[in-house]
């Protein structure tokens, strides 16, 4: 018998390992049980196991994957490169001066890295070997989670874990249902509600479970929470019975079985394939603009490296081209070094020289910045201010290399409902047939008869009686909310009192909790969903009986849902709710113009709004609506799509019933959170999915828009009266008449002088803005158009947005010319997109689920808290980052170019200026922990001053603090240090005699002469001035400060003196013997050393003085008014005299401090230098 090539090669495709992800769905065997002969060839498919491996590295792969990933980084695989050529060659320092600090720093890394990973496999353990229990051969076998196999059937009890992805076969309730919390998944701690398989769910013991013949095929693994497609195939009489399987069946591994004894399933995703596996994956890497400085300056170091290595290795061979002049005796050449190739003599120089000056990257740089961020997160988590008591929540960090970006984000793009607003629904009227009801207060948990509604209008006829009751009825059925109907209350159960229930609702979404409840203040009370059958107590208290026969689920591209039912005397009724866009466009009958005049008045009021519509079937016309729905659902391929396509055809023919109106209320302080963004220099996008009038009336309550703000619309509504491009060119023209052709950002500070702009824009003009110009078009590009036109605006919205439209527009943002500094702040799933898109993402703990949180770098309790996480900690951040990466480099500058000057003092000889200790340790020990501390808690200006002028936050942005102007300017003033220290050193030891036992000594210092002696006393005033230099830019002193920054001289002190007051056994050489202490028993030493320091700071001191004087910054004014009012200027009000005065038009004569600024600055400087820097 010969084999189909077919059949071999779907073999070949399941057996072959890597082969897996070329098969588009999955079959499993429930139980692991072949199908009857004759139905489908038996193919058991190789599955992962369901070990959870959240660990990076073994035992046995830790070292070399480890020391790959380190060495990825360019600054430790340079050291690396430097330390091997230290090995290799001759080279004048000692491996150990680049082996010492890369091994400290890659010790340290490998440690903190393992410690993690360790953590991370001792939780991986307690869940892989955990219990889980499994039916076999009709028995209940307990083993490990990690043994358990796809197919197994897996027995779960209340409150217990799911241990992978099932599919829900029965369950101890009589209709197949369970309820289930994934709090631990998407944070929604509501009880969702799962439906067991139709054909499986009276098979309630193990036996009975054990004897189900089935296959299932389903799609395979992908981490959207809320998506599943699959079928079940069940035997019976060895025919199959196919059903479908979708999200309401599948239980998400790491969800909590509740109000449910038991249930059966069937592992379909094990392990690292299970949805919540996949959802943990890593995300993209993002970097900060700090970090993308620091790699230039990098660069632009390294080529000052090469730099000096070639001029010294030319400079090397002009000297020797003297026959006078050979290489030195101390360098040690063997006969055979000296007669080889000049060019590999030369290139062998050329590396010694690079190991020399090697010191100018700052490797230790990377591992105090790492230090830096991780340990300055914790100020954020640990700030009482963002605690909110309501939720018992903290701020969170989720990644802490974007502190700093905190401070220099230029666009906030914001989601309206629960970012903006609480998500805290509360129903406020609804309209059937243009007459409005408006529920009162329920007193004492009762609704007075007749007292439950405030007819506005005139009262409906005999006729609009059953419209009304239909449209309360179809409210009380049309959505998916679950009654919890017992509650305890002082340890008594409280359920149904005297036919009234006192059960509360519970839903995914507030809006239908609201509606319900709504209804229930109106006389129409959802009591329960029980055997697919809705129960409704009426208003003469009875209770009426809905056949629940199919739910279409809401969708955000429909933006609707439906339900069809039959009523207790077999009438049959498609009820459908949604917002108005999506709801009128389907009705044929109804008071149409009435309700939408009352559906826009409350959108203007800022209330959300929803229109209820509902159409009768008749059997035939049900019967077709079962056979579209069914062929859909049992699609394997393109299910959404023809779900879709089947809504779409059955929501269609519809009466209008009315609408309702709900309040979402705005958060605490969220419109002062965005004034203060505005004056911080921000612009704010609002993007939303509500309807345009709504989320503009939240945009002026929130002060987004203010009264005199001028609004620019760019909206279907206005793109089908005019061309898109016509309307484009208008706006264009407007803006730009009024702005001269510059951004708004030209006149941030002259806002009174220019109009205001805002801009509102919906989804579907959104799109056709970013289509791409097709080349035969005239259209021409409209993207830049677009972002001219929003550059001069000072708030965007754009409502009708889909949660990728949300992305499109950071995106396009982030990728303009400008490429600013974009956050995206939102709270549920549809923020996802925009918060992974933006520079910072930032998530609310809100009620629509944590995924926004989880997806985020950083989550809050609620919207206020984003003012001080940027305008306080992001300014901070970036302060503080900002100086420590240019102090670095500085101090690295001010300690190799000595080193490159003393090379014309010796020959070239590669002889190193300092001891190989003090090249060791200057980065790791004498000069890293003050700038580390100053890094972690400096505070230049006053935290309550932070928040009550926003608009310091514009003195640090686009990354003022690390341009190349700043940049060059460290460079220099450390070129001077190195100079002024190296030949001030120098000229003392100008004048030397012999004494009387032979020894060189120093006329001037009476100080022994000598290479290390030297070398040690540029090293002391190296030491010493970059200390001071980081003390002098201090602001903010604590006992901390003084403790470290003293405590690093005087172990600097300690360690010179005993390093060179001791013979140590294990060193070869004793070269700094007694050196340190010669040196400082001279008395003319002592003011050399402060001499050089004084000479070296000077200039710095000198240029801050001046600048402060003539061209202060905003934040050097209030600095210096705080020190006038010694640190209680926040309580002084305004602010706003302190500011740089404007440049643009004349200034009116004021008082004569306003009249002679200068000499008031000079005042102030004084009183600053004489108190500066006290503690």
């Amino acid at each position: 018998m010969g084999m189909d090539f077919s059949t071999l090669r779907t073999l070949i495709s399941r057996y072959c390992v890597g082969e897996e992800n070329w098969v588009d769905s999955r079959t499993i065997y429930i139980g692991h049980k072949e199908p009857p002969s004759g139905t489908e060839a038996f193919i058991q498919q190789r599955y992962p196991d369901n070990r959870i491996v959240s660990s990076k590295y073994t035992f046995w792969n830790f070292i070399p994957k480890n020391m790959f990933e380190q060495f990825r980084r360019i600054a430790n695989f340079y050291f690396l490169i430097i330390f091997l050529i230290q090995l290799i060659i001759d080279t004048p320092t000692s491996p150990i001066t680049s082996g010492l600090p890369l091994f400290f720093v890659i010790t340290v890394t490998a440690i903190k890295q393992g410690y993690e990973d360790w953590l991370r496999h001792k939780a991986d353990n307690s869940v892989n070997q955990c219990p889980v229990h499994v039916v076999q051969h009709g028995k209940v076998v307990r083993k490990q989670s990690r043994k358990l196999r796809v197919g197994d059937v897996v027995s779960v009890k209340e409150d217990e874990t799911f241990p992978c992805d099932l599919i829900l076969l029965s369950t101890s309730r009589e209709d197949g249902t369970c309820f289930v919390t994934t709090a631990s998944l998407d944070g929604e701690s509501s009880h969702k509600t799962y439906y067991a398989v139709q054909d499986t769910r009276a098979y309630n013991t193990e036996k009975e479970v054990d004897s189900i013949h089935a296959t299932i095929e389903c799609e395979q693994p992908q981490p959207d929470l809320y998506k599943f497609v699959g079928r079940i195939n069940i035997y019976m009489d060895n025919e199959p019975v196919a059903r479908p399987l979708g999200s309401e069946n599948l239980l998400l591994r790491g969800a909590t079985l509740k109000n449910t004894e038991y249930i059966y399933a069937v592992a379909i995703y094990t392990g690292m394939e299970t949805k919540m596996a996949l959802n943990y994956q890593s995300k993209s890497q993002k970097r900060s603009a700090v970090e993308k400085s620091m790699n230039a300056y990098l660069v632009v170091y390294l080529c000052i490296l090469i730099g000096k290595s070639i001029i010294n290795t030319i400079m090397k061979y002009v000297w020797q081209a003297d026959a006078n002049r050979d290489e030195p005796w101390y360098n040690h050449r063997t006969v055979s070094e000296r007669e080889r190739h000049i060019l590999i003599r030369a290139f062998t120089d050329f590396l010694a020289f690079m190991v020399l000056f090697n010191y100018i990257i700052p490797v230790s740089m990377y591992v105090t910045v790492e230090m830096q961020k991780f340990l300055g997160s914790y100020f954020i988590m640990w700030d009482d201010e963002m605690f909110d008591e309501e939720l018992g929540e903290r701020a969170v960090v989720n990644t802490s290399d974007l502190n700093e970006e905190l401070g220099q984000v230029e666009y906030v793009f914001t989601d309206k409902t629960g970012t903006l607003t609480e998500n805290n629904m509360e129903f406020i009227e609804c309209c059937v047939d243009g007459h409005v009801y408006v529920p009162n207060i329920i007193c004492n948990g009762q609704v007075m008869t007749g007292a439950g509604m405030d007819m506005i209008d005139t009262s409906p006829g005999p006729g609009a009686r059953e419209h009304e009751e239909l449209f309360f009825r179809a409210l009380c059925l049309c959505h998916t909310v679950q009654v919890k109907e017992e509650e305890t209350v002082d340890g008594i159960k409280q359920g149904i009192h005297q036919g009234k229930s006192t059960s509360f609702y519970i839903s995914s979404s507030p809006d239908e909790v609201a509606l319900v409840e709504g209804m229930k203040r109106l006389g129409f009370t959802f009591l329960r969903l029980k055997d697919s059958h809705m129960e409704i107590l009426n208003r003469e208290d009875e209770i009426e009986r809905f056949e629940l026969l199919e739910v279409l689920t809401f969708d955000s591209v429909r933006r609707r849902m439906s339900v069809i039912v039959r009523s207790s005397t077999g009438e049959l009724y498609l009820f459908c709710k949604g917002a108005d866009s999506s709801i009128f466009p389907r009705v044929i009958s109804g008071k149409v113009e009435q309700v939408k005049a009352r559906v826009e008045h409350n959108a203007v009021e800022g209330l959300r709004t929803l229109c209820v519509a509902y159409r009768p079937l008749s059997p035939e016309q049900y019967q077709e609506v079962c056979d579209l729905l069914n062929g859909a659902k049992l699609a394997l391929q393109d299910r959404d799509r023809r779900l879709a396509e089947a809504y779409d055809l059955i929501e269609k023919d519809l009466i209008l019933l009315g609408a309702t109106a709900v309040e979402d209320r705005l958060q605490d302080k969220a419109a002062d959170t965005i004034e203060s963004l505005h004056k911080a220099g921000m612009k704010v996008w609002v993007l939303t999915g509500d309807k345009m009038e709504t989320a503009a009336a939240t945009c002026y309550a929130s002060k987004l828009f203010r009264r005199n703000t001028q609004i620019l619309e760019l909206t279907t509504k206005r793109t089908e009266e005019q061309s898109l491009h016509d309307v484009l060119f208008d706006l264009s023209r407007t803006v730009l008449r009024q702005h001269g052709g510059m951004t708004r950002d030209t006149f941030s500070s002259l806002s009174g002088d220019c109009t205001d702009y805002g801009l509102i824009i919906d989804g579907a003009t959104l799109s056709a803005v970013m289509r791409p110009a097709q080349e035969d078009s005239n259209s021409g590009n409209y993207k830049e158009i677009f972002l001219e036109i929003c550059r001069n605006c000072s708030a965007v919205l754009c409502c009708r947005m889909a949660p990728l439209q949300k992305a499109q527009i950071v995106k396009l943002i982030k990728a303009s010319k400008e490429h600013p500094i974009t956050l995206a702040i939102g709270d549920g799933a549809n923020d996802v997109s925009m918060i992974l898109e933006a520079h910072v993402g930032i998530g609310i703990m809100g009620k629509e689920g944590r995924q926004a949180v989880r997806n985020s770098d950083y989550a809050i309790p609620k919207f206020k808290h984003l003012k001080k996480i940027l305008l306080v900690h992001g300014h901070y951040y970036y302060i503080r980052i900002s100086e420590l990466v240019q102090y670095f480099f500085y101090k690295n500058v001010c300690f190799i170019f000595p080193q490159f000057l003393y090379q014309f003092f010796c020959g070239f000889s590669q002889q190193p200026l300092y001891d190989t200790a003090y090249l060791t340790l200057y980065n790791i020990s004498f000069t890293s922990l003050p700038i580390l501390l100053y890094s972690l808690i400096e505070q230049h200006i006053n935290m309550d001053i932070l928040k009550k002028d926003p608009s310091l936050y514009r003195d640090i942005a686009k990354n003022s603090l690390l341009r190349w102007r700043n940049f060059i300017y460290w460079t220099v003033l450390g070129v001077y240090d190195a100079v002024v220290m190296f030949f001030g050193a120098y000229f003392l030891f100008d004048n030397t005699t012999f004494t009387s036992n032979g020894q060189l000594m120093t006329t001037n210092t009476q100080m022994m002469f000598g290479n290390w002696t030297f070398g040690t006393l540029v090293f002391t005033v190296l030491v010493f001035t970059v200390t001071f230099k980081l003390a002098l830019d201090t602001h903010y002193w604590t006992w901390i400060n003084h403790f470290v920054i003293w405590g690093s001289l005087i172990f600097f002190v300690i360690f010179s003196l005993l390093w060179g007051g001791i013979i140590w056994p294990f060193l070869n050489y004793q070269r700094m013997y007694y050196v340190f202490m010669q040196m400082l028993s001279s008395g003319p030493a002592w003011l050399s050393i402060i001499l050089l320091i004084t000479a070296s700071l000077v200039p710095d001191v000198v240029k801050k003085v001046i600048w402060r004087a003539l061209w202060p910054t905003t934040t050097e004014r209030i600095q210096n008014a705080d020190k006038l009012y010694k640190g209680q200027l926040s309580e002084f009000s305004p602010l706003a005299h302190l500011h740089a005065p404007n440049k643009a038009g004349g200034q009116r004569r004021g008082s004569a401090a306003q009249r002679n600024p200068r000499r008031n600055n000079w005042c102030c400087l004084c009183a600053n230098i004489l108190s500066r820097n006290t503690p």
